[in-house]
């Protein structure tokens, strides 16, 4: 599907891609993975001709359609599925063509809205809406009241619903809750073409992709399977690369010893030009470097303190009075609880977390908790609300006013911020060391209770492994939000879901809340009441019989061109079969026309079926 060969590009004083050469196979779901700043986002970039190669070294096939998701939808007056409906290029051109089409050309434009099957197209579009979170109700509502992040949502959904030759999804999971992330998991499994998805969530990449595409050192290598499938790979091929450098390094040294020895001898000066000749010759056996991961600094309380740490009777929470936005809470917590709190966007688990940080206070009912207890709190906001002026040297000394200076870069240092980013602005510095710089901050005075509200959003695989380790060290309390499901999986041992107004224990572990929320958007898309034409009528009538019937009729006369045009595909196909020649001076072509004709069989059937039903509901309609 997609050719790159010998692509090599220099920008911003840097290299991204030395000759790299890679191929992905048609249909294939690949996540290009490597570390944060190595060109993923670049490439993707050369991919949609944003940026522009020396040569053609990037290839697609003719006509193939890219989509990509870049941006937050514009918030136009549109409705939110109309909106999605309008990502179907095809289908809106044609469906806008027959306000005005003449008679004859209406057969040629019904024929292909058949072929596109577009009277599905407004269920299809409300079953992906549903499953990215939205609300039956929200279909028609003008994309002007969404927010930001639910356009950034919308834009994901007319990429899927539009289903182009090559996806191209850059984090597609940073804009989605736990939620989002395990249907948008269970739908690209599905997707009918080729994509090529950006991600650090090891959860999508092993149970959604068949291909990893690795990208270091400015090259591109493709290897099969999940995730965890190419570590396994990784560390064997690093594993061999280490065993033939120890035998290349013992050859060298043989051959370096002959010739040091001999060198000077007249009868042995031939043998030792040999080896010297051998020595220049041999390549030297590259090996893998692991580029080192900084590990994150999580102090654990020094006194533990009386349980419980928290507990909540029939407590009401809200930010108005009188408006609880949770209520009747029977909850606690204890300082070896590992809890992962699930539920959809704007079901109140980050009212919940500011009250257990602190920052709102209960209505109604008790809340109990230890006057000692230290909470650290991470969250989105806080990397927003960064002043993009400041420095990581300045942050940390307001943080440590009475730590020396070489104190203060040491621990900088520590948490990967090395010197020459100590006094970087927070503008140039990534997502990820923002986010790791203030996940250190918040943890440093060693609170009891660790609040962490989607905290790997900006972090790569590694970083996220390394915060693991961290937290599986930390002798706190955690309370855990995220879309990251590995790491929920390897942190909470506990799961509360707020829902329906309420926070309560969820019984089951991750893999029974993924069934659940893929359960729960099924039964959310109910029918869409649409019309069965997908345009307007030519021109107004009086409601009868012959306006009612007409539609159908041409429906049904060009439901029979398209089952005619079947039929000739296939019988062109089975007459090539059944010519005795082909077996003998082109066997090979024999395997590619048997999978052509069996494509045109199963589009022939459908071809039929939907003739059968077109002319079932006309006669109904002439009865």
């Amino acid at each position: 599907m997609l050719q790159i060969n010998d692509l090599t590009f220099d920008a911003w004083g840097r290299r991204f891609f030395d000759k790299a050469t890679v191929s992905l196979p048609p249909g294939a779901k690949v996540g290009l993975i490597g570390r944060n700043g190595v060109g993923k986002s670049t490439l993707f970039k050369l991919i949609l001709g944003q940026l522009v190669a020396a040569g053609d070294e990037i290839s697609l096939p003719k006509n193939a359609r890219i989509g990509s998701v870049d941006q937050e939808h514009p918030a136009t007056p549109v409705s939110l599925l109309d909106t999605v409906l309008e990502a179907d290029e095809e289908r809106h051109a044609l469906t806008t063509r027959l306000e005005t089409a003449d008679p004859e050309e209406m057969g040629e434009i019904w024929g292909r809205l058949i072929e596109i099957d577009a009277d599905s197209a407004p269920s299809r579009a409300s079953e992906i809406l549903a499953g990215l979170g939205f609300s039956q109700e929200d279909l028609q509502r003008p994309m002007s009241e969404f927010s930001g992040g639910w356009r950034m949502r919308v834009a994901l959904a007319a990429a899927l619903f539009a289903e182009p030759d090559m996806l191209l999804l850059d984090e597609p999971t940073n804009y989605l809750d736990l939620e989002g992330a395990l249907w948008l998991e269970a739908r690209l499994k599905k997707y009918p073409h080729t994509a090529l998805i950006v991600s650090h969530d090891r959860e999508l990449l092993n149970n959604s992709c068949t291909h990893m595409l690795h990208l270091a050192g400015g090259k591109l290598e493709l290897y099969t399977g999940g995730y965890d499938d190419f570590e396994k790979r990784r560390a064997e091929k690093a594993r061999l690369q280490l065993s033939a450098k120890a035998k290349q390094d013992a050859e060298r040294a043989h051959l370096q010893a002959f010739v040091d020895r001999f060198k000077a001898k007249a009868s042995k000066a031939a043998q030792a030009q040999s080896r010297m000749k051998r020595l220049a010759k041999m390549e030297p056996v590259a090996t893998t470097i692991e580029e080192r991961v900084a590990p994150f600094t999580l102090p654990s309380p020094p006194k533990p303190l009386a349980p419980p740490l928290i507990r909540l009777e029939k407590a009401n929470v809200g930010y108005e009075a009188g408006r609880a936005i949770l209520k009747n809470l029977n909850l606690r917590m204890d300082l070896d609880d590992r809890i992962g709190l699930l539920g959809v966007n704007g079901a109140g688990k980050s009212t919940f977390a500011k009250m257990i940080a602190g920052a709102l206070t209960v209505q109604t009912g008790e809340l109990h908790r230890d006057k000692k207890m230290k909470v650290g709190w991470f969250h989105q906001h806080q990397i927003e609300a960064m002043d993009p002026k400041d420095t990581p040297l300045e942050i940390v000394r307001r943080a440590m006013p009475d730590a020396s200076e070489s104190s203060r870069r040491s621990r900088l240092a520590q948490w990967g911020l090395n010197f020459d980013k100590q006094d970087t602005t927070v503008a140039n510095l990534s997502g990820g060391e923002r986010a790791r710089l203030l996940l250190n901050l918040v943890a440093m005075d060693a609170p009891h209770v660790l609040i962490l509200d989607e905290p790997t959003n900006h972090l790569d695989i590694d970083s996220r492994r390394a915060l693991l380790d961290a937290l599986n060290d930390y002798e706190g309390a955690v309370l855990l939000i995220t879309h990251d499901r590995s790491l929920m999986e390897l942190v909470a041992d506990r799961l509360w879901l707020a829902a329906d107004g309420k926070v309560v224990p969820f019984d089951g572990d991750m893999d029974d809340y993924a069934k659940f929320v893929l359960d729960r958007a099924k039964q959310a898309v109910k029918p869409t009441q649409v019309a069965r034409e997908p345009a307007k009528p030519v021109a107004s009538a009086p409601a009868s019989k012959k306006v009612a019937v007409e539609p159908l009729r041409r429906k049904v006369e060009a439901a029979e061109q398209v089952m005619n045009r079947k039929t000739r595909d296939l019988a062109e196909l089975e007459a090539q079969l059944a010519d005795p020649q082909l077996y003998v001076k082109t066997p090979a072509k024999v395997p590619e026309l048997e999978k052509r004709r069996d494509n045109a069989k199963a589009k022939l059937d459908e071809a039929e079926a939907a003739w059968m039903e077109l002319a079932e509901q006309l006669a109904e309609a002439e009865g």
